[in-house]
């Protein structure tokens, strides 16, 4: 005889099985996910272009299309967002880059006096507090700290042998990737009819995840876009302002910090304090940095963030957090970028997926 907690067990598997294997549309659903994700994962390193370029074309397709609703055909709308995206391009490698990397070698140069400085305030606690810390574990700390330098050059001079390589590579991007994007946004419903052929032709429920989720993922990354460009400009205009040293490699910094949600706003606070406190020391300059800078993040958080992504799913933090951490040990950077996009699908497609059952159970009982 079985016990009533075998057969309630029983029973739960054989609803599960009749609710979901047998609904063709939860199975294609599956499939095109699990079909997806392995490709994207197995692949990655060696179609990167390509993926780069899906990407760019999804984020410049809404350009187009606003370019199509108001009565401009879909060639000569293609060739006017492509221009501008070239030309944006151009602005990024031709203007930005060399201001960045610029900035980045005097900043580099400045490191040793930097830590000079910050070694000789360390050993002063000493003197000032001799009941809580000694001289010899200020020494201790200070050979950590040099250890960990010396390894960090290393590490430096190391990247520094393959750059060749990632040259190579970088300029293998610069070609192949505009090409595809071009590609991508002239002959997308030839690209998309191909596609289509290789998909189940029950997959009702995959083009409604997939219909919202585009709804969520085109909010969100071009939200994210306006974002970062209006934070990297309004940081700029002010450290420019105010005189601070290596004001456009911060305002960068500042505006890619919003891309790593909670995690970015406060890494970046570390650079941008630190270079004040270096060119001003704790004066009234520096207070006026700190206010400004509370300002612009404060802007960013309280206007910013609810205009440009009202419509976006409202994940909980806890969500957001897990998904940086997966898909960014997944994926990379890449992944930190989409991982709220990609927590929205998972959301999605948990969301649909007891309407099936809903559905299902209606049928079979």
């Amino acid at each position: 005889m079985k016990t009533s907690v075998e057969q309630s067990a029983i029973h739960l598997m054989r609803d599960w099985i009749r609710i979901f294997l047998p609904n063709s549309q939860a199975v294609s659903l599956a499939v095109i996910l699990t079909v997806g994700f392995f490709l994207i994962y197995f692949l990655a390193e060696f179609l990167m272009p390509v993926f780069a370029a899906v990407v760019l074309a999804y984020l410049l397709e809404g350009l187009v299309h606003k370019a199509e609703v108001r009565n401009l055909p879909r060639t000569p709308s293609v060739f006017v967002v492509f221009s501008c995206f070239i030309a944006f391009l151009g602005y990024i490698l031709f203007v930005l880059m060399p201001m960045v990397y610029q900035q980045t070698v005097e900043l580099s140069q400045r490191i040793p006096a930097m830590l000079g400085r910050i070694q000789t305030e360390i050993m002063r606690l000493p003197e000032m507090y001799p009941k809580y810390i000694t001289e010899y574990q200020i020494s201790e700390i200070m050979i950590a700290v040099q250890e960990e330098l010396i390894k960090y050059g290393q590490d430096l001079l190391s990247v520094s042998a393959a750059s060749v390589v990632g040259l190579v590579t970088a300029m293998i991007y610069l070609i192949l990737v505009p090409v595809l994007v071009f590609f991508l946004l002239k002959d997308k419903s030839t690209i998309v009819q191909w596609f289509s052929g290789f998909l189940p032709n029950d997959i009702v429920l995959s083009k409604q995840v997939w219909k919202e989720v585009d709804i969520q993922i085109g909010n969100y990354v071009r939200g994210k876009f306006v974002e970062v460009l209006l934070l990297w400009s309004a940081s700029y205009v002010t450290f420019a302002m105010m005189d601070l040293n290596y004001a456009m490699l911060l305002a960068v910094f500042m505006g890619l910090s919003v891309i790593i949600p909670y995690v970015g706003a406060t890494l970046v606070t570390f650079p941008v304090l630190g270079v004040a406190f270096f060119q001003w020391g704790m004066g009234t300059d520096f207070a006026y940095l700190v206010i400004a800078y509370t300002i612009i993040q404060s802007f960013d958080g309280v206007v910013l963030v609810p205009l440009l992504f009202s419509e976006a799913v409202n994940l909980h933090p806890i969500a957001i957090i897990v998904a940086i951490l997966f898909f960014g040990g997944l994926w990379g950077f890449g992944g930190v970028f989409f991982a709220i996009p990609l927590a929205t699908l998972v959301q999605a497609v948990i969301t649909a997926w007891p309407k099936i059952g809903e559905r299902s159970v209606d049928v079979i009982y």
